[in-house]
């Protein structure tokens, strides 16, 4: 049986990007940015990814990363969704780069760039829509998987060095230079959405048709599993703040918390958040290890992820009363958040219809 605890090591990684995101990344910083048309605090990417090394966790030490695994990422992860931090973590150091490492090249430019990656001199981004699930194409894809010349909703492309793009006859990797990409309005702030268009970009060739399908799905699976975690994270952070403000808080002469009727409200949101730890952690252990029913795992993790996470958040908002209706309280990056991660890499629904069938059971209507 697998063991979900986290272990020491993940502890002290924890430790380390809770405490540089504390100095860097915090709500305050994170406030002030996000209306700017760079939301990405100044230097924490180079320190996250670099001085940390969390970039190149997933990345074999051969290949110039830390040769760690989706269960150190998980961690990370847990923390950037605590803090809602505008960074390409997932985007890059997960998605692109777990496709990169499917492509099973030790040598050659996808091996380059995964060096590049790990050590957090680029950034990649995979060229489909966010909401894309890992057993889905693109938007405007052919059957083959290939993407459309224009991709909209790619996440973090403006911070992107290069893009993964899927084509009818292979994955190619194209510079940002080389691409048009057109920034749009984002519901989440802190994960800003682009247009990008690659078309006119011949790029370098990485792999054929076939390995590229399945490289993109390991991407995407690898996503989807590790989101999990950033929503455990974005829900830890608003029931430990909403205790916090409804122990502070009084009326009557007694803090709001102590009312029944929200003890039972914060008391059912933490059965939830443990329920949603372990399959979070059962998703990373899953892709970790290699396990035969990793996809189902990750389905199971993001159908019930996505829906506590929305849940905290709107508590977390609720309960703080009006404080929490503003724009100067963290609270609301929280709940856009949530909302964004619901429908990316395949919604709640889309997830439990995979598990419908890889469980052989009937679909809900």
């Amino acid at each position: 049986m697998s063991d979900l605890l986290y272990s020491e090591t993940e502890d002290d990684l924890r430790a380390a990007v809770r405490s540089l995101l504390a100095d860097r990344a915090g709500p305050q910083t994170v406030l002030g940015r996000i209306e700017s048309t760079d939301p990405y605090p100044p230097g924490l990417w180079e320190a996250l990814g670099g001085g940390i090394g969390a970039a190149g966790l997933l990345v074999p030490e051969k290949l110039g990363g830390q040769g760690a695994g989706p269960r150190e990422a998980a961690v990370v992860l847990e923390e950037l969704g605590r803090a809602v931090t505008p960074a390409p973590y997932l985007t890059s150091a997960v998605v692109a780069t777990t496709t990169l490492l499917a492509l099973g090249s030790e040598q050659g430019p996808a091996a380059e760039l995964l060096g590049a990656l790990a050590n957090a001199e680029r950034v990649a981004v995979l060229a489909v829509p966010f909401s894309t699930a890992p057993d889905g194409h693109p938007a405007g894809a052919g059957p083959d998987g290939s993407s459309g010349p224009t991709v909209p909703a790619v996440p973090d492309a403006v911070a992107a060095d290069v893009f993964l793009v899927p084509r009818a006859d292979g994955l190619y990797a194209v510079d940002a230079s080389d691409a048009v990409v057109t920034p749009r309005s984002s519901f989440d702030l802190t994960r800003p959405l682009a247009t990008v268009d690659p078309g006119g970009a011949a790029g370098t060739r990485l792999a054929d048709a076939g390995a590229a399908r399945e490289a993109v799905r390991r991407g995407l699976l690898a996503g989807a599993g590790l989101l999990a975690s950033e929503q455990l994270g974005l829900a830890e952070w608003c029931l430990e703040e909403t205790v916090r403000h409804t122990r502070e808080r009084h009326q009557f002469n007694r803090p709001v918390g102590s009312f029944q009727a929200l003890k039972h409200r914060m008391a059912q949101l933490w059965l939830e958040l443990v329920g949603a730890r372990a399959v979070a952690r059962a998703a990373a252990d899953a892709l970790a290890t290699g396990a035969e029913d990793a996809a189902l795992t990750v389905a199971v993790a993001q159908a019930y992820c996505s829906k506590v996470a929305v849940r905290a958040t709107e508590e977390c908002v609720q309960l703080h009363g009006g404080i929490g209706m503003t724009w100067e309280h963290p609270a609301h990056l929280a709940l856009k958040r949530a909302k964004s991660d619901a429908v990316a890499l395949g919604s709640a629904g889309r997830h439990q219809d995979t598990i419908a069938a890889l469980a052989d059971l009937p679909a809900p209507a």
